[in-house]
């Protein structure tokens, strides 16, 4: 039996929805991570520091009884939002973060920016104060292939804004492509991204080989394999300006299971487990801290956190929850599709 102890990881990127499904998929995280980074993609969206205090009520709300866990709230970016909103939530250390959705990019981006010259007054007062862009980087023009997407939003908008704000603090969100990787290698410190446990474990073969697997499609969808590798290799190089990002988006097994399904995978409950399995493969256990907790605090400017998880690795295959209930519903829990070996045991600190 091997085991590995290490500080207690955080969530750079993760969706706990609201209602009954917010009670049903937050303990989970709770049960593994200090802190998330909650994304504010709700219907209507967080879009005011008014309106994610009271989304951070609602998530404490759906916390078990003693849960240590810190939602880290961000801001939907829209066209009409205002700098001095922005500025006051930061400063008072209510949100984290302000998130842009090009519209129209993923589940419930309707109400985000489709100018991007209209978020600039924004865009540099968040520079002036150093509070982190979270961004969902593609491009929607029908005309891309949504293969290509990413590489294209990186070439239209992320180059042309670095150019313009370069003291702009970004997180290139769920990257998926071996041209994010190169391109966040190529910058400075003011460039991160955050990756995915699913995006290191599928490709697109997933999705569409023998049948379509709604389950595992999500957005960005999940690319070639040989930029699977480029992902595994730049998480699992112990890289400072990469770091978790779970991207945990739950849906009602209805929502995912239909003619035209959602995109998400819910990873939360056993994110943590095959993190481990893939670290191992890849001869690189020791660096697992590093992406799950030291790497973002250090992007965000926080301290690391003092408790401890131990993971632990069975001779036998781990079984793992299939399916989390929510209200009258099932969420479907990610299956990596290979044994998992690894478990993680109770708070080691």
């Amino acid at each position: 039996m091997k085991t590995l102890t290490i500080r207690q990881p955080d969530d750079w990127h993760l969706h706990l929805r609201d209602g009954a499904v917010l009670e049903a998929v937050a303990p989970h995280t709770a049960a593994h991570f200090a802190r998330a980074i909650v994304m504010p993609n709700l219907v209507p969206p967080v879009v005011t520091s008014l309106e994610a205090a009271a989304y951070r009520e609602r998530i404490l709300a759906a916390l078990p009884e003693g849960s240590r866990f810190t939602p880290l709230m961000t801001l939907y970016l829209t066209e009409a939002t205002q700098a001095a909103d922005v500025e006051s939530g930061f400063r008072d250390r209510l949100v984290a973060a302000v998130k842009l959705y090009p519209a129209g990019a993923t589940t419930n981006s309707e109400s985000g920016v489709r100018n991007i010259e209209a978020v600039i007054p924004v865009l540099e007062r968040m520079a002036a104060i150093g509070m982190p862009l979270c961004v969902h980087g593609e491009v929607t023009d029908p005309a891309v292939d949504i293969f290509d997407r990413e590489a294209v939003f990186i070439e239209r908008v992320l180059v042309p804004l670095r150019r313009r704000l370069p003291e702009l603090r970004i997180v290139m969100e769920h990257v998926t492509t071996k041209d994010g990787v190169a391109f966040v290698r190529a910058q400075d410190d003011n460039i991160g991204a955050t990756i995915t446990t699913h995006h290191l474990i599928i490709n697109r073969n997933a999705i569409l080989a023998g049948g379509i697997r709604p389950h595992y499609y999500c957005l960005p969808v999940a690319k070639r394999e040989t930029h699977r590798l480029a992902l595994r290799e730049a998480a699992t190089s112990g890289e400072g300006r990469f770091f978790l990002g779970t991207d945990s988006a739950p849906h009602v097994d209805p929502l995912k299971e239909s003619a035209c399904g959602c995109a998400g995978v819910f990873n939360a409950p056993n994110t943590m487990a095959c993190l481990a399995q893939v670290f191992e493969e890849e001869g690189a256990l020791e660096r697992l801290e590093a992406f799950a907790s030291l790497n973002g605090p250090a992007f965000y400017r926080l301290p690391p956190n003092e408790g401890r998880i131990r993971l632990t690795r069975c001779a036998e295959p781990q079984e793992f929850v299939r399916k989390v209930t929510a209200g009258a519903e099932t969420i479907t829990v990610f299956d990596p599709m290979f044994p998992i070996h690894w478990k993680v045991e109770d708070d080691a600190s």
